[in-house]
């Protein structure tokens, strides 16, 4: 008879397969006793033909295989399981019912259930989560009719733990039904077996066996509760390898086993290995080193605020330690350290102000490293939220109460920078974000900022802070003169960090480097933060420096130092004596023919507020050689083939005309006949003759 089925089972004919498999179940119903002895002859044809292409043979075969077995030795599951798990991602909910329904069938009366505990659990919980609501009631109240006939084999074991058993933990998710006594005393027990064989699914190449995996290790948590605490080394690096799948859902739901992990086990036990493994996330996870901190963050909204009180500070410490915030600069690194700082606060809530210090090293940090704008709104959030646990309305709020801190942190480094220093960046976050709070710390910025813009430092690093020290100058009020305190410190910031920049060095970023500085050197003058007796104090220094830049190859350069000039003039020009203002103009002059007509135009308005700045020291009678020239030369460029030039020229010379019409006169009524454009000479002369 078991020739015969052998052969029936494997025929072509899909139907004989069929009927095969329903005197196979028949026979082995009818004599138990005999067909156990030839049962295992029966396993293969059945596994050959457990693939075919129609789902009702399939469905024949695997409730054949559950005759088989069941009426069998015994010996035979281990052949038989793997070819039931394939048959759970099958396309047809017929045939993974029927695998739910023989598994099920086993765990309650195969005889041998015992020694395969281990092995059929994680196949009927797999179908826990069939996209199918009834397979899932199935597999449900099958593992419930499990769970109970476990309890009532082994009542008598369980008395000493009935009552402990039965309470729930605090923080049990809401909405989970929790499983029976029975049914968590089988994981339990099994769970040292089910964990090597999770840690190995979830790397599977196939994207259904790890997300299976991924789900199976929820539930396996939901069971085990704080017994997980003694499987956490595997658990952590099963946990580790998930979060840094490509498939989002197998990251969904390892996640979620974080957070159950958090829930279950205490702070003080899953942080020793979890902060061990954050603090060398490189060599935990090569491959992704942001999956300790992904499984922390989880962990962390998994716990209690009260649990966690007590490792607050300890954690914010871990955060904050340079090899975790600072060392990597991938986006998705960035963003798990984000959320290991969101969740802190968002368990702990006002605990954090205790860390808030740590907390926003680790904000600065992540916002120097972040190159994609949703990290920074992510930053800026954060930092919201550290308002909201300090108690203050505002960031700059925050900022004044560590500042002192955060530039003693920055400080201790401060000899090592270079332009590629993090801490430099983090310097420029720090002064640019806390907006007028930086001018309350002046004593403390510019001794810092003086170190770094030395000559021998290095050049990235100072035309990034020249940039940065631009930026702030242009709206002084509102930075660093928000106390109106700069002044205090302008001399020794121009002439010790500003000027020892200027002096030409060769070389392309030697010039890039006079270039920045000259344009903070502008931002200064123009921002307000200077005074014209503070300006008048180092002129003799100042002034020298930018008539020198006047002959900078660089366009930019040559640019900054003429509206530096005017800017200056507009401030002191008045205040100068003769001999200093004369030293200037001829200078200024001289780029009036620069091969640049943006260098031409402000070289030329530079000549107009000078003429405009000679003041009751300046005698035109004493000094009109000079007069004389600068009228001369205006008039050439009267006649330029450029009409900005030409304007621009005639709105300078109406100013030369108030300081002395006469020779302005006398020197245009000497050109006009030999000029191009003799209109314009016209127009001075009716200008000088009308005395407006």
């Amino acid at each position: 008879m078991v020739k015969i089925l052998q052969r029936t089972i494997v025929d072509p004919f899909p139907d004989v397969k069929r009927e095969s498999c329903k005197c196979t179940i028949n026979f082995a119903r009818a004599i138990p006793e005999d067909f156990h002895m030839q049962a295992e002859s029966l396993v293969k044809p059945l596994m050959q033909t457990i693939t075919h292409q129609h789902s009702r043979v399939r469905v024949a075969v695997i409730e054949a295989t559950g005759a088989v077995i069941q009426y069998g030795t015994g010996k035979n599951v281990d052949d038989v399981l793997s070819h039931l798990a394939q048959r759970l991602f099958d396309d047809s909910p017929q045939v993974r019912k029927a695998v739910t329904l023989v598994v099920g069938d086993w765990l309650l009366n195969l005889r041998d259930r015992y020694s395969y505990f281990h092995k059929l659990i994680p196949l009927l919980l797999s179908s826990y989560h069939d996209e199918i609501p009834e397979i899932k009631q199935i597999t449900a109240d099958l593992w419930r009719q499990v769970g109970a006939q476990w309890e009532k084999e082994n009542e008598d074991d369980l008395k000493d733990k009935m009552d402990f058993l039965l309470t729930t933990p605090q923080l049990y998710p809401s909405g989970v039904e929790r499983p029976g006594l029975g049914c968590r005393e089988l994981v339990v027990r099994n769970l040292s077996r089910l964990m090597p064989a999770v840690g190995r699914d979830v790397g599977d190449w196939l994207v259904a066996t790890r997300v299976k995996t991924a789900q199976l290790l929820v539930l396996l948590l939901l069971h085990a509760e704080d017994h997980c605490t003694q499987h956490l080394q595997p658990l952590l690096s099963t946990l580790y390898r998930a979060c840094s799948d490509p498939e989002k859902e197998v990251v969904k739901h390892s996640l979620e086993s974080a957070r159950l992990m958090g829930t279950f086990v205490s702070p003080e036990v899953y942080l020793k290995l979890l902060l061990a493994h954050v603090e060398g996330a490189s060599s935990t996870c090569p491959s992704a080193p942001w999956g300790p901190l992904m499984v922390l963050g989880a962990t962390l909204r998994g716990s209690s605020g009260e649990a966690l009180r007590p490792h607050l500070q300890r954690l914010a410490d871990t955060l904050a330690l340079p090899e975790v915030c600072q060392e990597l600069h991938q986006a998705v690194y960035l963003e798990q350290v984000l959320d290991c700082v969101d969740a802190l606060l968002g368990v702990c809530g006002e605990d954090c102000s205790s860390v808030g210090l740590q907390l926003l090293k680790v904000l600065i940090s992540v916002e120097s490293l972040a190159t994609e704008e949703d990290i920074r709104e992510r930053v800026e959030a954060c930092l919201r939220r550290v308002c909201e646990v300090e108690g203050v309305s505002e960031a700059c709020e925050v900022y004044r109460r560590h500042m002192p801190a955060l530039l003693a942190w920055l400080s201790v480094t401060q000899h090592s920078w270079t332009g590629y220093s993090l801490q430099r960046t983090q310097l420029e976050v720090l002064a640019l974000h806390s907006g007028p709070v930086i001018g309350e710390f002046l004593p403390l910025l510019l001794p810092l900022l003086q170190s770094c813009l030395q000559p021998s430092r290095d050049p990235e690093m100072r035309l990034h802070l020249f940039t940065m020290l631009a930026k702030m100058l242009l709206h002084a009020p509102l930075t660093l003169d928000s106390q109106g305190c700069f002044g205090e410190h302008v001399e020794v910031f121009v002439c010790e960090c500003v000027l020892p920049n200027l002096v030409w060095h060769a070389g392309r970023t030697a010039a890039a480097i006079r270039t920045s500085a000259l344009s903070c050197m502008l931002a200064l003058l123009r921002g307000g933060a200077i005074t014209s007796q503070q300006l008048l104090s180092f002129e003799d220094r100042l002034i020298p420096q930018l008539l020198s830049a006047l002959e900078e190859d660089s366009k930019m350069s040559r640019l900054l130092a003429c509206q530096s000039i005017t800017t200056l003039l507009k401030l002191i020009g008045q205040e100068l004596q003769p001999d200093s203002l004369n030293k200037i103009y001829p200078e200024v002059l001289k780029r009036v023919d620069d091969s640049s007509e943006e260098v031409r135009l402000a070289s030329l308005k530079a000549l107009g507020v000078w003429l405009s700045s000679l003041g009751r020291s300046y005698d035109p009678q004493s000094y009109q050689p000079h007069l004389e020239f600068l009228f001369q030369q205006l008039l050439l460029y009267l006649d330029d083939s450029d009409t900005k030039v030409q304007e621009t020229t005639f709105e300078v010379l109406k100013a030369g005309s108030a300081v002395n019409p006469a020779l302005l006169l006398k020197e245009v009524e000497a050109v006009r006949d030999k000029q191009r454009y003799p209109i314009n000479c016209d127009r001075l002369l009716q200008h000088i003759q009308s005395g407006s």
